[in-house]
């Protein structure tokens, strides 16, 4: 629970200077891609990180990576201050909060879907418009299909979960023989 409270604070604090610059699509991009590099390259990043390595040259091993690749001022301090923090090791999760955040400032939902078997465009149209309303954001979805559900679909936005699954339905009418009671 702390990894997501130090995740968060960090996150925020770079949307609060996004705001202020109108830069929130470059931070996005410039943090995302610089977590995505780290990912890629795993030994680096374990150098980067490895306190068995003596930080000064860990520092400047960052420094180098963030001047090759081109980021911004802003951004460059802010990978750098983690480093000094000693929150380096949180940027993958503050990356993924800051993508949210910058999402919520501009409107934009994620839904993941489970449905039983593949659904037509039509339906995914349907299921996004729905959503949309609901929300009153832009919904982006993630299909997902899982035979397991027998049929209908689970959906998954923020904290609302709207199950109307075949196998939920199954549940809940065997729950209620199980207590006596009629369908």
């Amino acid at each position: 629970m702390k990894d997501i409270a130090i995740s968060r604070r960090y996150a925020k604090a770079l949307l609060l200077i996004a705001k202020e610059d109108g830069k929130a699509e470059t931070y996005r991009e410039e943090l995302s891609g610089l977590t995505a590099f780290l990912g890629a390259e795993e030994a680096l990043a374990v150098a980067i990180s490895n306190p068995v390595y003596a930080i000064a040259g860990r520092k400047n091993l960052l420094a180098v990576v963030v001047q090759k690749l081109s980021l911004s001022p802003v951004i460059s301090s802010f990978v750098l201050l983690l480093f000094d923090k000693g929150r380096f090791g949180y940027l993958a999760s503050i990356d993924e909060t800051y993508q949210k955040l910058v999402d919520e400032l501009n409107g934009i939902a994620h839904a993941h879907v489970v449905s039983a078997v593949e659904l037509s465009g039509e339906a995914v149209e349907k299921i996004k418009a729905s959503l949309s309303k609901l929300t009153g954001k832009d919904v982006i979805l993630n299909l997902e299909k899982d035979p397991g559900l027998i049929g209908g679909i689970v959906t998954k936005i923020g904290d609302l979960v709207l199950d109307g699954s075949v196998r939920t339905q199954l549940q809940t009418m065997k729950e209620s023989f199980k207590r006596g009671e009629s369908v």
